[in-house]
């Protein structure tokens, strides 16, 4: 059993502040070590999300109906190996036990830390009739954000990656401007006018 320690207390109330989303959704593992980095970071304007994604890890229409299978279809976008696609789905399903990344507004975050990946790598992916994710609004979800990272990651890169796009779902007018997106260029213009 974790015990809650006042300075770590503060550390959750200081992100869901700045964020919007309670601190123990990013934090599955117990490793610290970007606690203070995270909420540093959010308020870095530096961080922008637009050179985290390509536009070939973008996908306007996802046809999967059920949670499974958007999560293999987001996957797919990221060109792995068969053996790798099923080991992260693998991963992704016990995070998704652990509990929903379904935040809200029709968004979604499913996310994990896996050896199949060298770097920090960030896939979009659309579902215009939206699918029950079992967000916390118990809402469908439209929108989700896939971000996947490597175990020991030098540029440290993932938590604050997570809570950028957090914060950039919460913004009130994102999910209808997400819904009217064209092309994949139209995602990528929509995060450099949000300044994100």
């Amino acid at each position: 059993m974790k015990v809650i320690t006042p300075r770590l207390r503060e550390q959750q109330e200081t992100f869901d502040s700045v964020v919007g989303v309670p601190l123990a959704f990013a934090l599955v593992d117990s490793r610290c070590q970007t606690q203070q980095s995270l909420v540093a970071s959010i308020r870095n304007p530096a961080m922008r999300l637009r050179e985290f994604f390509a536009a070939d890890a973008i996908k306007l229409n996802l046809e999967g109906s059920s949670k499974d299978e958007l999560l293999k279809e987001l996957i797919a976008l990221l060109s792995l190996d068969e053996k790798s696609e099923a080991m992260l789905f693998k991963m992704l399903k016990r995070r998704e036990n652990l509990g929903s990344t379904g935040i809200g507004q029709g968004i979604a975050i499913p996310h994990c830390r896996s050896l199949v990946v060298s770097r920090l790598r960030v896939v979009f992916g659309r579902k215009p009739q939206g699918v029950d994710f079992m967000a916390i609004d118990d809402k469908p979800v439209y929108n989700f954000f896939l971000i996947i990272a490597p175990p020991m990651e030098v540029s440290n890169q993932y938590l604050p990656v997570l809570g950028t796009i957090a914060q950039f779902a919460k913004e009130p007018e994102v999910p209808d401007k997400l819904s009217r997106l064209e092309t994949p260029d139209d995602f990528l213009s929509l995060l450099e006018a949000q300044s994100f």
